[in-house]
């Protein structure tokens, strides 16, 4: 299936009943005075997270939906029968965007939450509701409001633990194969991967985690150049990112300055991403048959970034290395979690106390 991870889409609520204008007609009762019902409400549209699906084809097929409208208000004081409502599945981890005003109104991030995206219409009020003593009779009711209409963007981000960085060829594709049953395709050329993969690692009983690899980054793609761009809002939901980098790159090029070009993508783009946790991953260490050689090339690149955060040398595609650097992922993870509970646990006790006060 094709990888679709934007599209718009029109969601319109229906309208709502008008109200109905009656009396009471019946035998030895000349008078029976209003009688006219409400009319239904209209129905609502409302966005539903589905784990079951991972891309957002299907709504470059239907890009329009519309929930049914209230009935009108009958006689005998009967109320129009409600319009259902309409739920549109779309898969979790979907930020919702109103087109008109570019403000994002919701984010779907957890199996079975639901949004409403466009409210259904009042249904309008029979004559039943405009008797007075001095209006006996009165001919008025109103007519149901419109439902909402609204043109909307929805915007899938991958939810994964890892993000894989780099530029193209950087053995990314190769490393997520290598350390999970995923198999995106790789090749020697820039531009292999044309859609994000996800792996998942299993290091242990109740012990694995997400990996995002996200398409090849080159410079300029903050501004849209090359792929890189249309994929850079996957990584915004990992908890550390892997920066994989060629040792030595088949162009010539110097593995710092793409790091550096890559630190200046993700500045540009958003930020906070540069402070989130990233790990540097040399790869394709095969290449070199001297370890002396090899270790000095590694221990030169360090140098010159003057990285101080974790750091790891590896042959993604002879598998050396690459377990390593997910067992210290794990731990990285289990860390978090157990700093996660004992914070949960001081909240609740401190809540606990202030209620026994």
């Amino acid at each position: 299936m094709k990888f679709v991870d934007e599209a718009q889409i029109r969601v319109s609520a229906g309208d709502g009943g008008s109200g109905c204008v009656s009396f009471r007609r019946e035998k030895f009762i000349p008078f029976g005075g209003p009688d006219g019902g409400d009319g239904g409400n209209g129905g609502s549209v409302w966005l539903v997270a589905d784990e079951g699906l991972n891309t957002l084809v299907d709504f470059r097929h239907m890009r329009a939906f519309k929930a049914p409208r209230g009935q009108g208000g009958m006689g005998s004081q009967m109320y129009g029968k409600g319009g259902a409502d309409t739920d549109v599945r779309v898969p979790v981890g979907t930020v919702i965007t109103n087109v008109d005003t570019d403000e994002e109104i919701g984010d779907l991030t957890a199996h079975g939450q639901r949004m409403k995206v466009a409210q259904g219409g009042r249904g309008g009020l029979g004559n039943i509701h405009f008797k007075s003593s001095v209006n006996r009779a009165p001919r008025k009711s109103t007519p149901g409001t419109p439902g909402e209409v609204r043109d909307l963007k929805l915007e899938l981000r991958l939810l994964a633990d890892v993000g894989l960085l780099g530029f193209p060829n950087a053995g990314k594709s190769t490393f997520i194969r290598a350390v999970s049953a995923a198999t995106p395709r790789v090749a020697d050329y820039p531009f292999t991967t044309l859609h994000p993969n996800l792996g998942v690692v299993r290091i242990g009983t109740d012990q694995s985690f997400v990996v995002a690899d996200i398409p090849g980054i080159i410079e300029g793609a903050a501004e849209g150049a090359g792929l890189g761009i249309q994929f850079l809002r996957h990584v915004s939901r990992t908890s550390l990112l892997l920066h994989v980098v060629d040792i030595r790159p088949l162009d010539g090029s110097d593995p710092v300055e793409q790091v550096r070009t890559i630190e200046k993508e993700l500045q540009e783009f958003d930020a906070e991403l540069v402070e989130r946790p990233r790990w540097l991953v040399i790869n394709k260490s095969d290449v070199f048959s001297d370890q002396d050689e090899l270790q000095a090339v590694a221990d030169d690149i360090i140098a010159r970034l003057e990285w101080k955060d974790p750091w790891f040398l590896i042959s993604a595609a002879g598998e050396v290395g690459t377990w390593d650097v997910c067992l210290k992922v794990q731990q990285f993870f289990d860390a978090e979690r157990a700093k996660q509970r004992d914070n949960k646990e001081v909240t609740d006790d401190v809540r606990m106390r202030g209620e026994s006060l």
